[in-house]
């Protein structure tokens, strides 16, 4: 049986409420995964992200290509990664990664398939895609942990 879990998003405003509401449900600990082609909505989907966790001026967040790193303080920390110029090897050379990854914060990555082998065990994995317009797709791979809370994303 296939765990994944596709949802359509059909513009940018519902791709920010659909991020929104899946960082509600998320614990600090916790790591997102995001992979997609360039514009295929990830930085939208963590300014959702940003809005959910209560961060001051969400549609402000904007993707840290050439920092590597964003912190957001809201209801609780947001640590945003973006690791497009980097591959593993730089990543790791660059910054104590697993202090955001086993942190008091959500840690959400952009291009998070250049640094799979060492993302966390237990961590939630998105594919966002293109459709048609302005219409994304997010395929969802989540662990036993996160099935109820992307199940019940679904439903609104």
């Amino acid at each position: 049986m296939n765990a994944n879990k596709t949802i359509i998003t059909a513009s940018p405003e519902e791709t920010i409420q659909l991020g929104a509401r899946f960082a509600a449900k998320l614990n600090a600990g916790d790591v997102v995964a995001l992979i997609g082609d360039l514009g295929s909505g990830k930085t939208v989907f963590v300014k959702g992200m940003a809005l959910g966790l209560g961060v001051k001026d969400p549609l402000y967040v904007n993707s840290p290509s050439f920092v590597i790193l964003k912190e957001y303080t809201g209801k609780k920390k947001l640590y945003h990664f973006d690791v497009y110029r980097l591959d593993q090897k730089g990543f790791c050379e660059t910054l104590d990664h697993e202090k955001y990854f086993y942190g008091d914060g959500i840690t959400v990555i952009e291009w998070a398939d250049k640094i799979d082998l060492i993302l966390p065990e237990g961590h939630v994995k998105i594919k966002i895609s293109y459709e048609a317009g302005d219409k994304r797709s997010f395929q969802f791979s989540p662990p036993e942990k996160y099935k109820k809370i992307i199940g019940d994303l679904r439903k609104a």
